[in-house]
C-alpha cells in the first residue's frame, strides 16, 4: 500500500489540472420595460413526416421537455420558433403546448400562450423544374426551400396578446426575379445565370417563408417580421444560397422602408411595404453574422444599419462565452457552432430597448443541462428582448402629435420630420452603446 505522504503529493502534482466549478444558478431577469419577445430555434424537426406530433403527443420526450422548459424559465410575451416541422391543423403546436408548455418543467412555472399564428412553409414543396442543377427533377434540392418533405424546417408564432389575424401578411409566393437588383447567382464556367429561365420564372425567394403578423400589447399594434432564411453553405462556386441568404435578409431592409418597398407583394396581391411609423421587430435565425462565418455580401449590416432598425444592442451570454473562450464575439454568439445567428432587432420607432440576452447558461450553472454538451434542446439559444412602449398612437392607429393638424411643414408626422428623427435616434443609441461598452 502506498503511504499516505506519496499519496498527498501526487494530488499536489495534479492541481494544476484540474478546473473546480463552483456550482451556481443565473435566474432569468424579470421582465423589464412592458414586453419581451423571443426567437427560438428550437431544433424541432424530426427526418419524416408527422414524426414531430408523436413526439409532442407522447409528452415524453426530453427533447421537447427542455425545449419547453427554457421558454417557461425565460418567459417570453412574444415567441417565435424556428424549425419547428409545419403541420397544416396545427395539431403539433397544441400537443406541444398542453403536454409541455403547460406542464411544469423541473418546477418552473407552466406558460399560456392563447394565440398562435402558423402558415406553410416552402421547405419541401416539389418546385416540378432543376433547382439544384443535378440533371434530374425531384428530391430535396429541387423544393422550394431544402427539405425531405412538405413544411420541414417551418415555424410558427406564439403570444400571449391577440394577434390581428385578418391583418397578417405572408410572402411565401414571392418570386426572388422580382426583387430590384436581386443578388441570382452566376455560373462561375460560363457568366450567365446560373439559374435557367424555367427556375427563375418559379423560384421564390423565401427558403420557408416571410411574415408580417400584427400583434396588439396594451393597444399597440407590434409587427412581427419573421423569417429563417436559408443558411449560405452547402452550394458550391455559384454561392447560390450565400446569394439567396443575402437577399431573404435584404427582403426586410426594404420592407420597413417605404422608398425601398414599392417592387413588394404579398400572397394576397397587395403590395408595398409597412410604411411610417409603424412598430416592428424583425426576428428569426438568419443564418449570417456581419463578422463572423460564410454570409455573402453582409446582410445583416443592411438591417443594423438602417435608419428604421435599432441594431445597437447585442444580446450576450456566460455560455457563450465559455463555448469560444479567448474569441471577443463569442459573448454575443447565439449557436453552439460559434456564431451570433439569431436576431431580435426591434424598430427604432416605438421602442426603448430595457435588457437583451441569450439564454445560454455557463458550464458551471445547474440550468447548463438544458443547453449542453451536445443538441441536449438545440443547437441555438433562445434570444429575447425586453422593450418599452414608447410612442402611443390614437383610435385611427396613426402616432399621436402634439403639432397642429394643418402643419405641412418638415416636421410633419408623416414626413420627413419622422425619418430625420429615426436617424437621429438611432446615432444617439449608436454612440451611447458604444459608451456602455
Amino acid at each position: 500500500m502506498r503511504p499516505n505522504s506519496w499519496i498527498a503529493a501526487q494530488v499536489s502534482k495534479r492541481e494544476d489540472l484540474v478546473e473546480v466549478l463552483q456550482s451556481t444558478q443565473e435566474e432569468v431577469p424579470a421582465l423589464a420595460g412592458d414586453v419581451r419577445i423571443a426567437s427560438f430555434n428550437a431544433y424541432l424537426n424530426r427526418s419524416s413526416e408527422g414524426q414531430i406530433l408523436e413526439d409532442a403527443l407522447a409528452g415524453d420526450d426530453l427533447q421537447i421537455a427542455n425545449v419547453a422548459e427554457i421558454i417557461q424559465r425565460v418567459r417570453p410575451d412574444i415567441l417565435l420558433l424556428n424549425e419547428f416541422d409545419y403541420i397544416a391543423d396545427g395539431s403539433a403546436v397544441d400537443a406541444l403546448k398542453q403536454n409541455y408548455l403547460e406542464v411544469s418543467q423541473n418546477g418552473a412555472d407552466p406558460i399560456e400562450y392563447p394565440y398562435m399564428f402558423l402558415a406553410a412553409s416552402n421547405t419541401g414543396i416539389a418546385s416540378g423544374v432543376d433547382l439544384d442543377n443535378n440533371g434530374e427533377v425531384g428530391g430535396p434540392g429541387d423544393a422550394f426551400g431544402f427539405g425531405e418533405f412538405p413544411g420541414q424546417y417551418g415555424m410558427v408564432i406564439l403570444s400571449r396578446y391577440p394577434i390581428q389575424t385578418e391583418n397578417v401578411r405572408t410572402f411565401q409566393n414571392f418570386l426572388w426575379k422580382d426583387m430590384p437588383d436581386a443578388m441570382l447567382p452566376v455560373d462561375p464556367e460560363t457568366g450567365e445565370s446560373w439559374y435557367s429561365g424555367e427556375a427563375l420564372d418559379v423560384f421564390r425567394l423565401s427558403s420557408k417563408s416571410h411574415w408580417d403578423v400584427p400583434i396588439e400589447v396594451d393597444g399597440e399594434v407590434i409587427h412581427v417580421l419573421a423569417s429563417h432564411p436559408t443558411p449560405p453553405v452547402f452550394d458550391g462556386e455559384e454561392d447560390r444560397n450565400g446569394t439567396r441568404n443575402h437577399d431573404e435578409t435584404r427582403f426586410w431592409r426594404d420592407y420597413v422602408d417605404a422608398s425601398l418597398s414599392d417592387y413588394i407583394y404579398d400572397d394576397n396581391g397587395n403590395t408595398g411595404g409597412l410604411g411610417e411609423s409603424q412598430r416592428f421587430v424583425i426576428m428569426g435565425d438568419l443564418n449570417a453574422s456581419s463578422v463572423e462565418g460564410d454570409a455573402t455580401g453582409d446582410p445583416i449590416s443592411l438591417l443594423t444599419e438602417s435608419a428604421y432598425i435599432d441594431g445597437t444592442m447585442a444580446p450576450m451570454s456566460t455560455g457563450g462565452e465559455q463555448n469560444d473562450a479567448g474569441n471577443e464575439n463569442a459573448p454575443m454568439h447565439t449557436a453552439d457552432w460559434k456564431m451570433r445567428a439569431d436576431y431580435v432587432l426591434p424598430s427604432i420607432f416605438g421602442f426603448e430597448i430595457e435588457h437583451t440576452a441569450v439564454f445560454w447558461p455557463g458550464r458551471a450553472d445547474v440550468l447548463y443541462r438544458l443547453v449542453g454538451p451536445g443538441v441536449t434542446s438545440s443547437d441555438h439559444g433562445l434570444v429575447y428582448v425586453d422593450a418599452t412602449l414608447t410612442e402611443r398612437s390614437d383610435n385611427s392607429g396613426t402616432p399621436s402629435s402634439d403639432s397642429d393638424d394643418d402643419d405641412d411643414g418638415l416636421f410633419r408626422s408623416t414626413g420627413y420630420g419622422m425619418i430625420l428623427f429615426a436617424m437621429l435616434a438611432g446615432f444617439c443609441r449608436r454612440v451611447s452603446a458604444q459608451v456602455k461598452r
